[in-house]
């Protein structure tokens, strides 16, 4: 296969038993754009887009029994609440994988056994804390007294009630591969500031959970990880292979799903993960309980995890029990998909920090959007502006777009070098001049952003040119007889080039409102890649520029008007 052909993989796993919410939609949208910008950086490299979700474990069992179903019952019924929620959210993922699928069962049976013979899995007696809410066992390093609960224990991590738990199951020798992880690490942490192709960072970002990572390495034991319960404790999981009496622990189980996803063992799957996709509190598991298993097959471990921060409610994490969890189908019923996806990414896209969930801030950053771009393109395609232009433009001279922009960009310096400082801030008074070359290379500065894997930044730089444009429009007011039809025909070449470029741009973040728009200004699809976000690249407006038509990219949605 030659080497443009590789596919870039991605992954996002979805954890059970309750129904979707907005941490859900955020990994999602997050793996998604990440997607999307790798097909349109490299339009001949495919990308394998892995979602799916994971419905074994005591919390489904113990669920389903309250709700007097079986848990297969109950697994069909949520696993589809997820399918709706990413059609609905416009996810481009071409794998979704099951834990409850066959398949998925033959991958765990096939990697139990591959580890048992080399003599990587024996059985012993555990003994510690298990938090059911995590469905996870903590070492004594990771649990804490309750603040307020006398004899109770927390794990430190993510505050879940833990309890003490004595029983029999399988371990896995994951001690033997605490040095070649802290390797690995450490080696991801030194390459990071390297240039590689489509992607920058290494290892888990931010970085923050890298040197966590490393640190717990260095510092403490790896201690061997239980991978089974007794199955009179679990009933609802697979079974250990040749030991009906043993459950295989959920995670162990749950991680597999990046293998079976693939069509792992077969030969020629694409693997391993250019990113995975997770919300921190799941990063030991991906990054120490994974990589372990994978070492162990003589798998080559996943380039990147991108470890998201949360979405809380009033500073507090979002909780039913708490009346404070935000349905993520109804905020995109309300303000719409895309408005939605650019509020994930536009407020949520640092990932280092936790992020309150204001219907409020949806609402001004949706007005955001809606205005520097819907509006614009509205204003600048109005019969005033193309009157006017019509007026420097005679029925003789050539009426496509091409020529008339090359004429404009004939008259300005391109070979200024822009650097990505200016796209934080916009000027005040911005001219023609200077606001081209800001447009020519934001494609530059998106890509460089996006290969580091800093979303929020890729599309503030987007933002801040529509914001540049919208200024330099209302500087220079092309619908005013105070200023010759020459400046509405310069504002207008301008305005399509730039609603192009930002078109080409914007597909990661709202696939739907920037392929309307590029529709709309008739962009060839052969010509929606990166290398086209660059003036003068594209054609627009097919046979006439002139008589591009403007729409409505964005509708209101009554009840938030």
């Amino acid at each position: 296969m030659p080497v443009s052909q590789i596919p870039r993989r991605l992954s996002a796993l979805l954890t059970l038993p309750a129904g979707p919410h907005i941490g859900h939609l955020y990994s999602l949208v997050t793996a998604d754009i990440l997607a999307r910008f790798q097909r349109i950086l490299d339009p001949s490299r495919p990308v394998v887009f892995l979602t799916g979700t994971d419905e074994h474990g005591l919390k489904m069992q113990q669920t389903a029994l309250a709700k007097g179903v079986n848990p297969l019952e109950w697994c069909n019924t949520i696993s589809s609440e997820f399918r709706k929620l990413a059609d609905k959210a416009d996810i481009s993922s071409t794998v979704f994988m099951r834990t409850t699928q066959e398949r998925h069962k033959q991958v765990v049976e096939h990697v139990w056994r591959s580890l048992a013979v080399q003599g990587l899995i024996y059985k012993d007696t555990y003994e510690g804390y298990y938090s059911t809410t995590d469905e996870c066992f903590y070492p004594l390093s990771r649990v804490s007294r309750h603040p307020t609960l006398a004899n109770t224990m927390i794990a430190t991590e993510t505050g879940s009630v833990v309890e003490w738990s004595r029983e029999e199951n399988y371990k896995f020798r994951m001690s033997t591969f605490r040095e070649a992880l802290l390797a690995h690490y450490t080696q991801a942490a030194s390459h990071n500031a390297q240039m590689t192709d489509g992607l920058k960072v290494r290892g888990v970002h931010p970085d923050i959970h890298q040197n966590r990572i490393i640190r717990d390495l260095e510092s403490e034991p790896l201690e061997d990880l239980s991978i089974s319960r007794p199955r009179e404790r679990i009933g609802w999981g697979i079974a250990v292979p040749d030991d009906p009496t043993q459950t295989v622990y959920v995670w162990f189980d749950a991680l597999l799903v990046y293998l079976s996803g693939i069509g792992h063992p077969e030969k020629g799957v694409t693997w391993p993960p250019d990113v995975q996709v997770v919300g921190k509190d799941i990063v030991r598991f991906h990054a120490v309980y994974l990589p372990a298993i994978l070492l162990a097959l003589n798998l080559p471990l996943p380039k990147t995890l991108l470890a998201h921060a949360h979405w809380t409610a009033n500073q507090k994490k979002m909780s039913k029990s708490l009346g404070n969890v935000t349905d993520p189908m109804r905020a995109m019923d309300d303000f719409g998909v895309d408005a939605v996806r650019f509020y994930l990414a536009r407020v949520g896209g640092r990932w280092k920090d936790d992020v309150d969930w204001s219907e409020e801030q949806l609402r001004k950053h949706t007005d955001e959007i809606r205005n520097l771009l819907g509006n614009y393109f509205l204003r600048m395609t109005s019969k005033v502006i193309k009157n006017r232009v019509s007026q420097v433009i005679s029925s003789t001279q050539p009426q496509t777009f091409q020529p008339l922009l090359d004429r404009l960009l004939a008259q300005v310096d391109l070979s200024q070098t822009v650097d990505a400082s200016a796209y934080v801030e916009p000027e005040s008074s911005m001219t023609v001049e200077a606001f081209l070359p800001l447009l020519d290379n934001v494609g530059g500065v998106v890509s460089h952003h996006m290969k580091s894997l800093e979303v929020a930044e890729g599309l503030h730089a987007i933002v801040q040119v529509l914001r540049q444009a919208n200024g330099l429009l209302t500087n220079l007011a092309p619908w005013s007889e105070a200023h010759p039809p020459s400046v509405a025909l310069s504002c207008y070449l301008t305005a399509l080039e730039t609603l192009r470029i930002v078109g080409i741009l914007l597909q990661p973040f709202l696939p739907s409102t920037a392929e309307k728009l590029l529709d709309t200004l008739q962009v060839p699809s052969s010509e929606r890649s990166i290398e086209y976000a660059r003036l003068g690249r594209g054609a627009v407006g097919g046979e006439n520029g002139l008589q591009v038509k403007g729409v409505k990219l964005f509708e209101i949605p009554r009840n938030v008007a």
